[in-house]
């Protein structure tokens, strides 16, 4: 049985695209800053107008997409998950607590010995 390694090839265009449409989105951040005498709407108007095309450049490319596809996978997943109720969570919790305060006073009993040690040789 032969191995094969296989090569997935990106189109460069998807990965100039999203590069673009990270620019574009920071050059909006850099306008809002260097537009200070400008009117607060004027300041907003341009970094919002430079996200929201920066997002559509964005949503359009192969990385845009892949990026939408793992967000609707990722929520069906999450619709998929049963929470704990309210009486686990309280008792997780509690369990959770009680271990910290047992961990931090055998801590406690060990930094003391070691210091009293310590103490004793020097």
């Amino acid at each position: 049985m032969s191995t094969q390694n296989v090569k997935t090839v990106e189109p460069k265009g998807g990965v100039a695209l999203m590069a673009v449409a990270c620019i574009i989105a920071l050059a909006g951040v850099f306008a809002f800053a260097l537009l200070a005498d400008q009117p607060t709407m004027v300041r907003v108007g341009v970094l919002v107008g430079c996200i929201l095309v920066g997002a559509i450049i964005g949503w359009f490319s192969a990385p845009g997409k892949e990026f939408v596809a793992y967000c609707k996978a990722s929520y069906e997943e999450l619709r998929r998950v049963v929470w704990p109720t309210r009486k686990e969570t309280i008792n997780t919790t509690g369990i959770v607590c009680a271990f910290v305060v047992i961990v931090a006073f055998f801590l406690f009993l060990v930094d003391t010995l070691i210091d009293l040690a310590l103490r004793l040789i020097i």
